[in-house]
């Protein structure tokens, strides 16, 4: 094989072993290490983790702060009984079937339907709870426990005016029946019906009488579309077309009449209106 050409006085050029961009990253490289010398003491002064200083104390903040992640993780989930989502959510599902539409709208939408409603029923309430237990926490007034309590006392408001009697009657006489024992000063017995309902008690009360009050309305929400399946099917069997389903026929009837009649906006005011336009 013949050597490749090299013109003679003209040395070959090679590239630089870092391929042009070297002194680039070194001065990247320069630039991130004296950020990092710069802001290492400021952030070190501005973040502190205080895990106490005896053996007892950080047993104590070790407790908090495993309360505290396990709150948080469970959060959505009490926020979503403790508030209108369950009826809003459970009647769009009952609706979504009622119309004979397996996924659409999906599920995802439904949701964030659910959530918007939700946000506008329950405005006064989370505005109520944040101005009496959250701001006053975070400009150090009170404590927080008092902050806690401050903060329940709202959803506690929406759920006794809400709750059915007869539900918070059931779960009362479910948790004299359950022998947990009853602390001092607190009534036993029939005065217990008139006490002042514990949280437990009153959050399952109130979560029952939401999927009451959501199969109420989705029976409701049924009847129609129920008239123009039996319909649909008397016309075909009048016909003689019994082997085509009556759903294949029935389910442009019952879209075009939810579409005329403004179906979506007035199911979304009817649940409105059912918790009297706000928390």
């Amino acid at each position: 094989m013949r050597a490749p050409h090299r013109s003679e006085g003209r040395p070959l050029k090679t590239p630089p072993a870092d391929g042009g961009f070297g002194w680039i990253g070194a001065f990247a490289l320069a630039a991130g290490l004296a950020l990092l010398l710069l802001a290492g003491p400021a952030d070190a002064q501005s973040i502190t983790l205080d895990a106490g200083t005896g053996g007892a104390s950080f047993s104590g903040r070790l407790v908090q702060i495993m309360a505290l992640v396990t709150v948080l993780s469970v959060a959505p989930g009490l926020l979503v009984m403790v508030t209108s989502f369950t009826r809003i959510v459970v009647v769009l599902s009952l609706l979504r079937s009622a119309l004979g539409l397996q996924q659409t709208p999906p599920n995802m939408v439904l949701v964030g339907l659910g959530l918007l409603l939700t946000a506008y029923i329950m405005g006064p309430t989370m505005d109520r709870a944040w101005t009496d237990g959250v701001q006053p926490l975070v400009d150090g007034q009170i404590t927080e426990e008092q902050a806690l309590e401050r903060t329940v006392d709202p959803f506690r408001q929406f759920m006794k005016t809400h709750v059915r009697p007869k539900d918070l009657d059931a779960f009362q006489a479910f948790s004299q029946l359950a022998g947990s024992p009853t602390p001092a000063g607190v009534p036993k017995g029939p005065e217990a019906a008139k006490a002042e309902p514990g949280l437990r008690t009153l959050v399952a009360a109130f979560v029952i009488s939401e999927l009451r009050r959501a199969f109420e309305i989705g029976f409701l929400l049924f009847l129609p579309f129920l008239v123009i399946d039996m319909i649909v099917a008397a016309v075909l069997m009048a016909m003689g077309m019994m082997m085509l389903p009556p759903v294949v026929i029935s389910l442009p009837f019952k879209i075009i009449f939810f579409v005329l009649v403004d179906g979506w906006l007035l199911v979304a005011q009817s649940l409105v209106r059912s918790y009297g336009g706000g928390g």
